[in-house]
């Protein structure tokens, strides 16, 4: 019998649009952190106009939502992040970094999509900092930490020539990022062979880095959206340790299977507990948010034992 390395809660969806004070279409591809005892998600919907919103939720036990009744951001109107902004603000991170909370998000305009960092302290005000990359990148997470004196993101640029891969870059001051390298490529006929990319911010293991990635594979009806697990180096985080050959996650429930985007469970987040498991976030089907749990030590020795080669 195959194991099942995430358990779903069984009140999934969490969150609908049904939830939402206000007029959205969908509720999906959330960013989730404790805060002061607190669970904070911050998801992505979207509105009737096709373009996207982020939206707050609130939860003393990780699995009972309360929605807040405006949005916590919306694309700017003025100022040098309007332009890039016009088409939506997309699929936060919630990164954990020297006491604030840098969240990196999806925006998109005519120009294509681009990577912006914002930061929180509160989870009330926020404030826009930079894009920190060029066009076409998706899918930034910030490890929690310096390393070797640098800040270090993965994050997946878009590109025909190579197929959809996770790069590694670092940064002095978060700003400016530079010595950028690609690390982890889809393998040929795999589940994960069209493309790749990075999902919660890494959870840091005494054995690495653990990094829970979306892969995808296309078939006669369209793409198949599942997660994996890799690890990454302590010390070296471009180096990649091992990358597990099973996912662990795979659309099933209805509304995994249909809905907006069918076929989809996507993460932008996983909350380490102190029991030694993780609370993981998904959108499914880019339409509702879904939780289960997992055992954070066996998803480490996944990524060990049953490994495939990064590149």
């Amino acid at each position: 019998m195959r194991k099942e390395f995430v358990t779903r809660y069984e009140g999934n969806p969490i969150l609908t649009k049904a939830d939402v004070p206000y007029k959205v279409e969908t509720v999906h591809n959330a960013g989730v952190v404790k805060h002061n005892g607190q669970y904070i998600m911050l998801f992505r919907s979207h509105l009737d106009t096709g373009r996207s919103i982020i939206g707050k939720a609130v939860s003393d036990d990780g699995f009972n939502f309360t929605v807040e009744p405006e949005p916590f951001m919306t694309p700017a109107k003025e100022g040098d992040f309007a332009e890039y902004e016009a088409f939506g603000v997309e699929d936060p991170r919630i990164n954990p970094l020297e006491g604030a909370y840098y969240i990196t998000y999806s925006a998109y305009s005519k120009h294509g999509v681009r990577i912006g960092l914002a930061k929180t302290t509160d989870f009330v005000s926020i404030e826009r900092i930079a894009f920190i990359t060029q066009a076409d990148y998706r899918n930034t997470v910030i490890f929690p930490e310096k390393i070797n004196g640098r800040y270090v993101k993965l994050d997946r640029p878009h590109s025909d020539i190579s197929p959809w891969s996770i790069w590694c870059a670092y940064s002095p001051d978060l700003i400016h990022w530079g010595d950028s390298k690609v690390i982890m490529k889809p393998v040929t006929y795999h589940w994960d062979e069209m493309k790749i990319g990075p999902g919660a911010p890494p959870i840091k293991h005494e054995k690495g880095w653990l990094n829970i990635y979306h892969g995808v594979f296309p078939t006669m009806d369209g793409s198949v959206y599942r997660l994996g697990v890799c690890l990454h180096k302590l010390d070296d985080p471009s180096t990649i340790l091992g990358v597990s050959d099973r996912w662990i996650l795979t659309p099933e429930d209805p509304w995994e299977l249909v809905g907006y985007v069918h076929n989809v469970v996507f993460t932008c987040a996983a909350v380490p507990e102190d029991d030694g498991t993780l609370k993981l976030y998904w959108g499914a089907a880019d339409t509702v948010m879904c939780t289960g749990t997992a055992n954070i030590d066996e998803l480490v020795d996944l990524c060990l034992t049953e490994s495939r080669p990064p590149m």
